[in-house]
This record gives structure tokens, sequence and C-alpha cells, in this order.
């Protein structure tokens, strides 16, 4: 049976309880405060709902999609993007704008699951430091990035948005190359999707992923990136 979370933002249950089917839904209720998320987030657990759901759902499946920077290599055709784009990058520089464009449907995403809830929590978890966002900008215009949430040395991914051929790539291969540099081992991407993997993600099980979590976690460094 699914677990109704109570007020204490620092409880859930344990990941190993989640359902099978729907393959890794945990637990219901609660809120999107900085304290709960940063809970959630430190023991393998995020949030993914849309306004349609009554609650707030929280999800641990069973196998993990995850990066592992300090032994990623790129495939042909990513490091000749990586060479000769032409866009600049930067860290934390437009934040909202990322994450408000993550939301915004496209012609393959036609609903959005960042709902002006979501938004809102993790503007506020980037006020507080713990949420970052890379930006791939084409001179003066917006044209790619991706956002997500610091956890020691993991980062866990949320989104990526590119309105340019490459520019959300860039924005990937730009959190790799900046994650090799602060040698932070674990990327974790949530779910498996074909783009994910084509960029060189590989699936790992959750009992697998909670203990590299768990490692990543002990640690207390510098930010991914500073404003």
């Amino acid at each position: 049976m699914l677990t109704l979370l109570s007020n204490d933002p620092s409880w859930f249950p344990p990941v190993q309880s989640s359902l099978d089917e729907p393959d890794g839904l945990l637990a219901l209720g609660g809120d999107l405060s900085p304290e709960r998320l940063l809970h959630a987030y430190r023991q393998g657990i995020f949030p993914w709902f849309s306004d349609d759901d009554p609650l707030i759902m929280w999800w641990s499946p069973k196998v993990r999609c995850i990066v592992t920077p300090m032994h990623y290599q790129a495939n042909r055709t990513l490091r000749k993007l990586w060479r000769q784009h032409p866009f600049q990058i930067s860290y934390n520089q437009a934040f909202d704008r990322v994450i408000e464009f993550c939301a915004e449907p496209s012609s393959k995403r036609l609903e959005t699951w960042i709902t002006s809830e979501m938004m809102s929590a993790y503007k506020s978890l980037h006020r507080l430091g713990h949420a970052h966002s890379v930006e791939v900008w084409h001179h003066d215009e917006l044209v790619g990035g991706l956002y997500g949430l610091q956890i020691g040395k993991a980062f866990c991914g949320e989104s990526m948005f590119y309105r340019q051929p490459g520019a959300s790539k860039v924005a990937f291969l730009a959190l790799i190359d900046r994650m090799k540099q602060l040698q932070m081992p674990l990327l974790d991407c949530q779910l498996e999707n074909p783009h994910l993997m084509n960029l060189g993600a590989s699936l790992l099980t959750r009992e697998d992923f909670i203990t590299s979590l768990k490692k990543c976690s002990t640690f207390e460094m510098s930010p991914l990136a500073t404003r």
C-alpha cells in the first residue's frame, strides 16, 4: 500500500517498499518545501506529478538512469559538437528562465510535468544554493540549458531544453565537463529514455544507485556553479 506522508519533512518510507506497477511509486502527499525536497533527494526519491494529480507523487524506480562523469566518453558526434559548437556557456546566470523554458510544451512533449508549484520550489532551492543551471547562449539569446539539484558530489538532473539544434547536448557536455573538474562521480538522470541513452547514460539497480548516492552525499563541497 502507498504511504501518505506526514507533516515531518524528513520522513519517507523505505525505497524498497515502492510499487512494482507503476514502477517506483513510493508515497503520496506532503509538500515541496526545500527541507522535504532535500531529504527526498538524499534518499534517492524525487517528485513527479501533474496538475491533474490530487496529491504530490514521490518515486524511487527499480532501475536508475545515470552517468558517471569521471569515466564518461562522448561518442564521435558529441566530441565534434563540443569542439565546433558556436555557443557561449554560463552557469547560474538565468536559472529562472531555464526552468521556465524547460516547462514549455514542445512538438515532442505536448504537456509538462514541471508545474507552477514545481517551478516555485526549485527556484527556492536555487536561491538557497542547492539547485543550479547550465545556460547555452547564441550571442545574447538563451537557446539551451538544463537544471538540477546538487547533493554533495552528486548532481540530480531534472530537465533540459533547446531552441537551436545541439544546444541541449552542449549544456549536457558542459555539465559533464564541470563535474569532471570537481571530481563529482554521479549524475542522476532518474528515468531512462532514448535521448539520454544516446548521450551515453547507463543503468543502475536501485540498490547500487542508493549506495553510490550515499557515498556522494557525505561530502560537503563547493557548489557546481557559482552565481
